[in-house]
């Protein structure tokens, strides 16, 4: 299976790392021509579309970058899967479950794939769903929905780091993904080019202050922080709008045979691994450029 991965951000140079058939063409894409010149080039067997705008230094910035957010997160999409259909080769849509917003209709409170998204007037949120409705109508494509991506390598965009260097933490539980088991899974459905939207999170949830204990544990005892509410994020000032805190359910891998890790166990060995890193020194420059 050869893989070619678009998009230039952590995710894109993690999965390039981790994967020896991969290419990565960081190349920017504005038009349906861009995808078919990059398609003809490499003539891959699948596409996993790593590419789009989550704003800096947090989704506060797409509030205000609307039209930025709009054209990275829902026309980017629509222009690579218009490229991959008239090839005919499989794309993989990395989603977002922070489409979702509060608890589920169901009574376990797990938001599940088919579930309409309500992302109320969060910019980036609404972007992202607005991608998802209009991929997960197409054949040969897949939707694979990420959360609060945590990862053993440290960088400013690893939740390990946000939360370690925040003063004000809130204290909420969510869906989280562990990406040493995301990298495994986005793997395998591509290679089972699976159709539709998975729920890429690991099953269980995390609060907040269990990452922070184990943070605190393993690798900074000194580490101190307040705690506050979701709502006083944006009552003193630190967020513009609220953030999207949920449980997800990921009923459709379980359906094609794909497991992942209980979270509890996969946070413990990756904050485990991310001690030993922080204590060699090591960043995601280093890491993904060896």
């Amino acid at each position: 299976m050869k893989i070619l991965i678009v998009g230039n951000g952590y995710i894109a140079k993690r999965c390039a790392k981790a994967w020896e058939n991969a290419i990565h063409d960081p190349r920017k894409i504005y038009s349906k021509e861009d995808v078919l010149a990059i398609l003809d080039t490499h003539q891959p067997d699948v596409v996993l579309n790593a590419a789009g705008v989550r704003g800096k230094p947090n989704v506060d910035w797409c509030e205000t970058h609307q039209m930025e957010t709009i054209l990275g997160n829902t026309k980017l999409p629509i222009i690579i899967a218009e490229g991959c259909q008239e090839r005919n080769v499989y794309l993989l849509h990395i989603g977002s479950g922070c489409i979702f917003y509060g608890d589920s209709p169901h009574p376990d409170k797990k938001w599940r794939e088919h579930d309409m998204g309500n992302p109320t007037e969060v910019t980036y949120s609404r972007t992202k769903w607005a991608a998802d409705l209009v991929l997960s109508t197409l054949p040969n494509t897949g939707i694979a929905r990420i959360r609060m991506p945590i990862d053993w390598i440290p960088s400013a965009f690893n939740m390990i780091d946000k939360l370690a260097t925040y003063p004000k933490v809130i204290d909420v539980e969510n869906s989280v993904t562990v990406i040493d088991d995301m990298v495994d899974v986005f793997y395998k459905l591509m290679e089972k080019k699976a159709e539709g939207i998975f729920h890429v999170t690991n099953p269980g949830t995390l609060k907040h202050k269990e990452i922070v204990a184990l943070y605190e544990a393993m690798v900074d005892p000194t580490h101190t922080n307040e705690w506050i509410s979701n709502e006083d994020l944006v009552k003193q000032g630190l967020a513009t709008k609220g953030r999207s805190n949920n449980f997800l359910a990921s009923e459709r891998l379980a359906e094609i045979g794909i497991s992942m890790r209980e979270v509890h166990e996969a946070i413990s060995d990756t904050m485990e691994k991310y001690a030993k890193a922080k204590k060699e020194g090591m960043s995601s420059d280093e890491v993904l450029a060896c």
